[in-house]
């Protein structure tokens, strides 16, 4: 994906107005201007689905676990914007390489990743086209989400946390699938249908 433009520093521009518009500590020496309508959009195999997460580094983070991953990036309404200083950071450029489309959009069983209640990560099938669904660390999931859902995994934890943040459970939960699917792998028994009635957002 090529740049519709680069402004360097004292040559494209006054580096006092390159640090001006700059939202880092120290000022790059040359911005690189994209077009949004270019980047990657559509969808793959395996998609993290994130509602109403809100927090951009969160968002940069999962486009990054999705890029490292293989996998596409759903939003819906009220997520933070990937193309935004902060999430563009946290994504460290896999926002050029990871397609993203609405929150409805993506193929596939939905699994909602919830932090208590539902069946063990190890357990859950992420075989074939599989959407991982992921709310905002403080409203979770709502009902109606929840509704839609195919399964609700959890990823156990031993230690004294309540839970993981959201992108380290969405980026654990892309490495259980992509740990299956290496050659060789045998993996545990998994379920396919819902593993619990009521989970814990």
């Amino acid at each position: 994906m090529e740049p519709v433009d680069v402004l360097v520093a004292g040559v494209d521009v006054d580096p006092a107005l390159l640090a001006e518009v700059s939202t880092l500590g120290h000022p790059p020496r040359a911005i690189a201007i994209y077009r949004r309508d270019d980047l990657p959009r559509g969808g793959r195999e395996a998609t993290l689905a994130l509602w109403h997460v809100a927090d951009p580094g969160n968002v940069g983070t999962l486009v990054r676990a999705a890029d490292a991953f293989g996998a596409g990036v759903a939003l819906s309404p009220g997520c933070a914007d990937p193309t935004g200083p902060k999430a563009l950071r946290a994504s460290m450029g896999s926002i050029f390489r990871v397609p993203v489309c609405g929150f409805d959009e993506p193929a596939g069983r939905r699994i909602a990743l919830v932090a208590h209640g539902g069946g063990p990560l190890a357990e859950v099938d992420l075989s074939g086209e599989v959407v991982l669904v992921l709310g905002a660390e403080r409203g979770g999931l709502p009902d109606d989400v929840l509704a839609r859902c195919d399964a609700f995994a959890t990823v156990p934890i031993a230690g004294g946390a309540e839970s993981l943040n959201v992108a380290m459970a969405g980026t654990v939960a892309l490495y259980e699938r992509a740990r299956r699917l290496a050659p060789g792998t045998r993996s545990a028994p998994v379920s396919r249908g819902r593993t619990t009635d009521s989970p814990s957002r």
